[in-house]
């Protein structure tokens, strides 16, 4: 009935999508299992992607060939570019997308690849000989062989739902919960943890006062997530901002007694970064109100989104809460929201590449890893899913650095830091978001995706293109020069200074108050200049022009960074024979098997003092 795959993907997430996608892109043969085949991609909570790190993390999914970007592009129907009055290393791409859309398309994505099959039923067992997996067991009895194996379970693992005092198994709204694989995995070796997540109440949109709410639209001239020829988003829907307020908090409090947050009955840490409406009030009970976020679920359902108010108060006490707010006066609520609990597993049990170290053949991604958001898994899922198909093919590890992406620092996070609590990304965990902007993603990975063979020919030729004509508009910035009668009207219209003797435009852009788009119509020169340029190449040769400086600088210093990684280290190397080293850093070194010394100078409890001496032993 089964052939043996070189790949089998256990969960069809954001993380399980990716991962397949991946592997059979890249030439394996991928089988795709899940419990439920109608809800492949589903988007579990908001209907949203990107956001701050977030957005600049879904490009470079789409920079290495993978397709979050894509599928986003194709079905949101809000876009916004967070950010845009900062620096251009803050600026996150965000969309709104049609929920029912996403799924529908990422599943017709995967089954137009003829090396991805399915199979729907529960996993409850993985098959191990030798520490190694060969394949998994189904609650069938069903034994499926595979070469590597990668699981994405996201909240199913002995998944418990709470509402109020009310708790019953379940992996998401209206679906059972997996039981099996963590007993399993405990049984060989791995530690396990429990984690917590929720989500809001879902509306009637028929029933909201809309005139009681400020409308937030939609960016004027909306940008995408792909590098590649997407469709560009002409008619968007809006958004919608109310407040809580002390009626509201009231009404909550009200429910605090049977909160399973409050009582006990929830053991799991929840995410630091989007707390419950409960706790929200209760951590800041200074604040009289809280910002809500109204958003559409699609473009042709009347549910709506309530962003901003995740609960697990009881049913009657989130509705009499709800009506409070203003412009929900009068609205229905189609389903109440919910806390859920699930099994994780530390991800420092993980090398660079999400292999495990106690089982060879088998992966982790998404949130089985102690993660939150879609982004963050889709990335976990495409390096597992480009790292299983490699080593199902006996070919060398794939990973990337912390100043090669932001995909290298969360995972480098997870792997060497670990996580007690959802982990969600922000810009300020990389130290290097200066030269890992969202506008640059492709030339950082593009390269790298085309070399492993899932990046295609035709987005290689794109990216080279953008280098070679940014840097010919970079010279030629360099080289033409325009003199103080013709530009300095303009300088002095905007309250520039105006200058005394001949200027390059190159020096004039290194200016806050100038940009291409500000000169571009006041000067003949530069308008010829910059004519036949796309808006990719000139926005790229203006960062680079405007933050020249700090560019270098972060690339002197990933550099001196990278010098450790350089440094290779046993995996096998015995730690606790090293009596200089701390006892913490013998135990820390000796359970992360750090690759390289960079790694190992990222690990949690391993001090500066620690790597002088694995350097002094090294001869370095």
């Amino acid at each position: 009935m089964f052939s043996k795959y070189d790949v089998i993907v256990v969960g069809a997430g954001h993380a399980g999508c990716e991962a397949a996608h991946a592997a059979a892109v890249m030439g394996s043969q991928v089988l795709l299992v899940t419990m439920n085949l109608q809800t492949i991609a589903q988007m579990s909570c908001n209907p949203a992607m990107g956001g701050v790190a977030k957005g600049q993390i879904v490009r470079e999914i789409d920079a290495l060939g993978g397709m979050s970007g894509i599928v986003s592009d194709e079905t949101m129907i809000q876009f916004r570019m967070l950010n845009r009055s900062k620096g251009p290393a803050m600026w996150s791409p965000r969309c709104q997308s049609d929920r029912m859309e996403f799924a529908l398309n990422w599943r017709d994505k995967l089954e137009k690849n003829s090396n991805v099959s399915f199979w729907q039923e529960m996993v409850t067992d993985i098959l191990v000989e030798n520490g190694q997996a060969t394949g998994i067991k189904t609650s069938l009895g069903l034994e499926i062989k595979a070469k590597t194996v990668v699981l994405t379970n996201g909240t199913f693992l002995n998944g418990r739902i709470h509402i109020g005092e009310k708790n019953f198994g379940g992996g998401r709204t209206g679906e059972s919960a997996a039981f099996g694989i963590t007993e399993k995995l405990v049984s060989l070796g791995f530690e396990s943890g429990r984690m917590k997540t929720g989500t809001p109440p879902r509306v009637d949109g028929r029933t909201i006062n809309y005139e009681a709410m400020q409308e937030q639209l939609g960016d004027e001239n909306p940008e995408k997530f792909s590098y590649t020829d997407t469709p560009h988003l002409i008619k968007q829907n809006s958004c919608w901002i109310s407040y809580t307020n002390t009626a509201v908090h009231e009404e909550l409090r009200k429910g605090f007694d049977k909160s399973p947050m409050f009582n006990g009955r929830i053991k799991g840490l929840g995410p630091r970064y989007c707390p419950s409406v409960e706790d929200k009030i209760n951590r800041f009970a200074e604040k009289d109100n809280h910002q809500i976020f109204l958003e559409p679920e699609g473009r042709t359902t009347i549910e709506m989104y309530v962003n901003g108010f995740s609960t697990s108060l009881p049913e009657d006490i989130q509705y009499a809460a709800i009506t409070k707010i203003p412009g929900f006066e009068n609205v229905k609520m189609l389903r109440p929201g919910y806390a859920i609990e699930y099994d994780y597993f530390p991800p420092t049990q993980l090398k660079l590449t999400l292999e495990t170290r106690l089982v060879e053949n088998l992966f982790f991604a998404g949130q089985i890893n102690g993660t939150t958001g879609y982004e963050e898994a889709g990335a976990q899922g495409l390096i597992a899913g480009i790292n299983a198909h490699r080593k199902a093919h006996e070919l060398s590890e794939f990973y990337l650095k912390r100043d090669e992406a932001y995909i290298g620092v969360l995972i480098d996070d997870l792997v060497n830091k670990g996580t007690d609590e959802p982990y969600r990304m922000f810009t300020s965990r990389a130290e290097f978001r200066t030269i890992l902007r969202q506008d640059n993603a492709d030339i950082r990975l593009t390269p790298k995706g085309y070399e492993i063979g899932l990046a295609s020919d035709e987005r290689l030729k794109k990216v080279e293109e953008k280098i070679k004509k940014s840097e010919e508009l970079i010279r030629k910035m360099e080289q033409t020069k325009v003199a103080p009668e013709e530009i300095n009207p303009y300088l002095t219209r905007i309250s520039s200074a105006p200058i005394k003797e001949k200027s390059t435009f190159y020096n004039l852009l290194k200016r806050p108050e100038l940009s291409i788009a500000a000169l571009s119509g006041n000067d003949e020169i530069f308008d010829s200049v910059i004519t036949g340029y796309t808006k990719d190449q000139k926005e790229q040769a203006e960062i680079k022009i405007k933050y020249e400086k700090y560019i270098e600088k972060e690339l002197l210093l990933a550099e001196k960074m990278s010098r450790l990684d350089e440094i290779k280290l046993n995996p096998d190397f015995n730690y606790t024979a090293l009596k200089s080293l701390s006892i913490e850093a013998r135990q820390k070194l000796s359970s992360v098997k750090p690759m390289n010394l960079g790694q190992a100078s990222r690990i949690s409890g391993v001090s500066p003092a620690d790597i002088s001496v694995l350097m002094l032993y090294l001869g370095r």
